[in-house]
């Protein structure tokens, strides 16, 4: 019973999340602030993430590619394609649930224990909608653009992997890299990643929202963001391979 309590407080938050905006001219403002905050902050360790994953993919493939018959180019098409169909979009997603899931619960969170969100109210200002629905679309923006570039550096980190420690020869994973690409395959990432990215930003939101209690509700809130957001991810990365591949 309490999941169901749970989850209609949720819908009942995404309800007054999407209600019509008093000033949109504010929203905008916000809206590019959360850009700024989830997009371009998580830029670093998204890089970092990306491109030892390809690096770590480019390794563990030629080590498993024992038999002398199977070409080089084997190793691009593994690389690329599990990059951009899998590996990009649910790592990199896992560890932004971890960083900004985790800043969006302690950001509302705090102001719902310092009582900010209830002055909003007294204010009239639709505090779900103020505080929620710029980090949503902000996500929803800055996610993909994040997982794009993370596909593009965790390809490179393969490519210098294999290049650099004479796995493979360059001409050689570009040929195979590029022989498998489909466009149905990005696209597939890319409907995976707006889909992670909202179930980012509302549960992260959400646990911040009802926070109750002082710092230590806080940090569990926090917690509670990361975790739930993570366990989300994975779920909704079997439910849509299940449904569309």
């Amino acid at each position: 019973m309490r999941f169901f309590f749970f989850f209609g407080q949720y819908l009942l938050l995404l309800r007054n999340t999407f209600s019509k905006p008093e000033q949109r001219s504010i929203y905008m403002r916000r809206i590019f602030d959360e850009s700024q905050a989830i997009g371009v902050e998580s830029l670093g360790i998204v890089a970092i993430v990306s491109v030892f994953i390809g690096a770590v993919t480019t390794i563990n493939t030629s080590y498993q590619l024992v038999s002398s018959w199977i070409p080089d180019s084997v190793i691009g098409q593994i690389v690329s394609d599990s990059t951009i169909l899998e590996l990009s979009p649910t790592i990199a997603s896992l560890v932004l649930a971890g960083k900004i899931g985790s800043n969006i619960a302690t950001e509302i969170g705090t102001m719902r224990v310092s009582e900010q969100i209830d002055a909003l109210e007294v204010m009239g200002v639709n505090s779900a909608g103020y505080l929620v629905l710029p980090k949503i679309i902000a996500a929803l923006f800055m996610l993909p653009a994040l997982i794009i570039i993370s596909m593009l550096l965790s390809i490179l980190g393969g490519y210098l992997v294999g290049m650099y420690a004479g796995i493979v020869a360059p001409d050689h994973f570009l040929s195979g890299a590029q022989s498998t690409f489909k466009v149905f395959t990005f696209v597939f990432a890319m409907i995976k990643t707006v889909t992670f990215a909202f179930l980012i930003s509302s549960v992260s939101s959400y646990q911040g929202y009802y926070a109750d209690g002082g710092s230590i509700e806080v940090g569990r809130a926090s917690t509670r963001a990361v975790v739930y957001s993570s366990v989300l991810i994975l779920l909704f990365d079997y439910i849509l391979a299940q449904l569309i591949l």
